[in-house]
């Protein structure tokens, strides 16, 4: 189709500007995420789209200090952003919130997890609480990757309740932290 002239409704025959920028603002993100679910929900006649936060805040000020934000779609549950404060750490707070996303996850229907963590960050964390490597891209600084991470939310580690079930769906409800 080169040199043709796409016409889209409410604009002009001219052909579309196209730039790059470093921060799109909520509009422009909404309006993009709003064209992708409709395609999406005409593909799959499902619309099962929904942000997901599991938030720690401060006892004293209740001001939001650390968690983990994600979604979930069609499915899968998408860990996207996971923290912690240094003092938070290791005592079973990053593994709670996790599992706190994962239970949440399970009630919207997801059947898996996918994330990804920097090599410096916290693959051992994820990997002790059952999520599994599937795949690795080097980054910068030399000698660190990204790694993707994902986890079958149906078969947790002592989750029998889909037993029997071939559709694996749990017959009666659910059941970058370092938490070393």
């Amino acid at each position: 189709m080169s040199g043709a002239v796409v016409s889209v409704p409410g604009m002009s025959d001219s052909m579309p500007t196209i730039f790059v920028t470093d921060e799109a603002v909520a509009d422009e993100r909404a309006l993009i995420l709003a064209g992708l679910t409709e395609f999406n929900v005409q593909v799959t006649g499902k619309h099962d789209y929904r942000p997901l936060a599991v938030l720690v805040r401060d006892p004293e000020t209740q001001e939001v200090v650390g968690g983990l934000a994600g979604r979930t779609s069609l499915g899968s549950l998408f860990v996207d952003l996971f923290y912690l404060p240094p003092a938070l750490r290791g005592a079973g707070l990053g593994r709670e919130l996790l599992q706190r996303a994962e239970d949440e996850a399970r009630l919207r229907g997801c059947r898996t997890g996918v994330l990804y963590t920097l090599s410096f960050q916290a693959p051992g964390f994820y990997q002790r609480n059952g999520w599994e490597v599937f795949g690795e891209v080097p980054c910068v600084p030399p000698g660190t990757s990204r790694m993707f991470l994902t986890k079958d939310l149906l078969r947790a580690e002592g989750d029998d309740r889909h037993a029997g079930d071939p559709s694996g769906v749990p017959v009666d409800g659910p059941a970058s932290v370092q938490d070393e």
